[in-house]
């Protein structure tokens, strides 16, 4: 099925589409620098690209971990982002109050991975007729995404995304199952390869670590299989990142990777 969202077509064996940006919205600086940067690599290789960054991180291992600067002032910042660079903005949604406070201001409601079966939480999602992003729980079979996929599809909305982010595997470890993006694949909507919390070590000494060495084979191998987007958490300074430090692409390395991706996805969908 191919979704059209604003400008942006995906699925339906396009070429594959880029969601990236910070983890969280940091500041308004950090925030446009980076999208503008992303812009200009997507655009130059002609990667048709979604913004993503959470206006604010409701799932934090520690209570002292970096929440956001504000509500308002983060959603702001994403509206800024959307009119200034013309591109669609894809951010994170925690209850179903918080939907009607951020959907006039993005263009895709992304539904967490421990959120992704909170019943009212995706039928309110589908309701507002924006594309929806569910990412696959760490805890679920990708087969039982099709309980997630007929509560969006209730309220008559079909613009559904659908995320691999990576499988408890014992205690703090997560493994990727390539066979859940295939599994994915067979509920006819745009499947999403996110490399970057697939490298995290959760709940690793009061916070979440990771091993960012293992984003690019992984999103390598991803677009083996054939993805529909790539899901990449990009930040100018990962080290200093106030959240998710250990799992972020640096923005410097992000062009190189795309060349990769675009080479591989090429020769699977033969375009």
């Amino acid at each position: 099925m191919k979704i059209e969202i604003n400008n942006v077509n995906m699925g339906d064996n396009l070429p594959f589409i880029l969601i990236a940006g910070p983890c969280v919205i940091e500041n308004e600086k950090i925030t446009l620098t980076t999208a503008e940067q992303i812009k200009k690599i997507t655009s130059k290789l002609g990667i048709p690209f979604i913004f993503k960054s959470s206006y604010k991180k409701a799932n934090r291992t520690s209570v002292k971990s970096f929440k956001g600067i504000g509500d308002q002032e983060a959603i702001k910042i994403l509206h800024d982002v959307k009119a200034e660079f013309d591109i669609p903005v894809l951010t994170d949604v925690h209850s179903v109050e918080e939907i009607s406070m951020v959907s006039e201001s993005v263009d895709v409601l992304q539904i967490p991975a421990f959120l992704c079966r909170q019943t009212e939480l995706l039928i309110a999602a589908g309701k507002t007729g924006k594309a929806v992003n569910v990412k696959k729980g760490q805890f679920l079979a990708p087969e039982d995404m099709r309980h997630a996929i007929e509560k969006i599809e209730s309220t008559r909305n079909k613009k559904i995304l659908l995320t691999e982010r990576g499988t408890t595997f014992g205690y703090n470890n997560l493994v990727v199952d390539m066979r859940s993006l295939v599994i994915m694949k067979d509920f006819g909507y745009p499947v999403v390869m996110d490399a970057t919390h697939s490298v995290q070590l959760p709940g690793s000494g009061g916070k979440t670590s990771g091993q960012p060495k293992f984003i690019k084979p992984l999103a390598k191998a991803a677009a083996a299989i054939g993805i529909d987007a790539l899901f990449l958490e990009v930040h100018p300074d990962p080290e200093n990142a106030l959240s998710d430090a250990d799992s972020q692409l640096p923005l410097g390395d992000l062009g190189n990777l795309l060349l990769e991706i675009q080479k591989i996805d090429s020769l699977v969908k033969k375009f």
